[in-house]
């Protein structure tokens, strides 16, 4: 059997550009051919990028509403705060949960300028029925981590292998990492209900007779129970997947909402400085306008 015989499967590649930091940015969700991995509705590969002395990534106040970000560790680190007072250096191999819900506004800033960065960025859709929730933060200092099939593995999220990842979710879904410091062949068990999008963040891995490079993602829809990969020797692979949430979701900027008229009022209270996304931050750093509505 071959790719050719699952014409359900998709290959996509990253687009590719910078923050106005400097931070080079593969953007694999949304896309024009996949807009959503279960409720995982945005994935950005931030980096690996060197900032020369004096430099680092410096992301002023901006708002979120109705999702989740969940940020991903790699290297390097990562300096959050929000309107909730919530102040929390993230490092490699931890996990920062921020629950936007009714509204909350962060600022994201690298801790010494000159360091290296290399983290994943990724945003969950909440379910209409709690997406207005009180906002929270959580950060997560450790994460379920094993060795097994000649690879390193983490999870970040739900659960796999008898292990459960402790990141407070609202939706089946599943994030997970492999290491592969040697090229080896993994079988990855697939939940039936579940769509998977696999991408390497480093190296580069094939199932069946399709190889991908780094920021390729391949997205596998439910109903798979395995599925065998091959991994290049320094791969790191990244394995998202979740139930397909069944509902629609509008994304316009940082917000979430239930229509048009929803976002629109998102982006009047963002700019009327509005107590839906709590204080104001811009001691903290400068604040974000949000662009014009198409």
């Amino acid at each position: 059997m071959s790719a050719a015989d699952h014409p359900q499967w998709q290959r996509i590649a990253a687009r590719k550009g910078r923050l106005a930091e400097g931070v080079e940015v593969a953007r694999l969700l949304p896309t024009r051919e996949r807009r959503m991995v279960g409720a995982w509705c945005f994935l950005d590969h931030l980096g690996p990028v060197a900032f020369p002395a004096g430099q680092g990534m410096h992301v002023g106040a901006h708002p979120h509403t109705h999702l989740q970000t969940f940020t991903w560790m790699i290297e390097g680190e990562i300096l959050h705060r929000d309107s909730l007072g919530s102040e929390q250096v993230i490092r490699a191999g931890q996990v920062n949960l921020m629950t936007a819900g009714h509204g909350i506004a962060h600022t994201e800033d690298t801790v010494r300028d000159g360091d290296r960065l290399h983290a994943v960025q990724l945003w969950i859709a909440l379910p209409q029925a709690v997406a207005d929730q009180p906002p929270a933060f959580e950060h997560y200092a450790q994460v379920p981590q094993w060795r097994e099939q000649g690879c390193d593995w983490v999870l970040m999220a739900g659960h796999y292998a008898g292990h459960t990842a402790p990141t407070r979710l609202f939706s089946p879904l599943l994030g997970m990492e492999v290491l592969a410091s040697e090229t080896c062949e993994v079988q990855l068990t697939l939940d039936a209900s579940f769509e998977y999008g696999l991408v390497a963040l480093e190296g580069g891995f094939a199932v069946e007779n399709m190889a991908l490079a780094a920021d390729e993602l391949l997205y596998l829809p439910p109903g798979g129970s395995a599925v065998h990969v091959r991994l290049q020797a320094g791969t790191r692979l990244l394995v998202l997947g979740g139930e397909p949430l069944g509902e629609s979701v509008l994304m316009w900027w940082n917000f979430l909402g239930a229509d048009w008229v929803s976002i629109r009022a998102y982006r009047a209270q963002w700019e009327q400085g509005d107590v839906r996304f709590g204080p104001p931050l811009q001691a903290l750093q400068h604040r974000i306008a949000a662009p014009a509505l198409p």
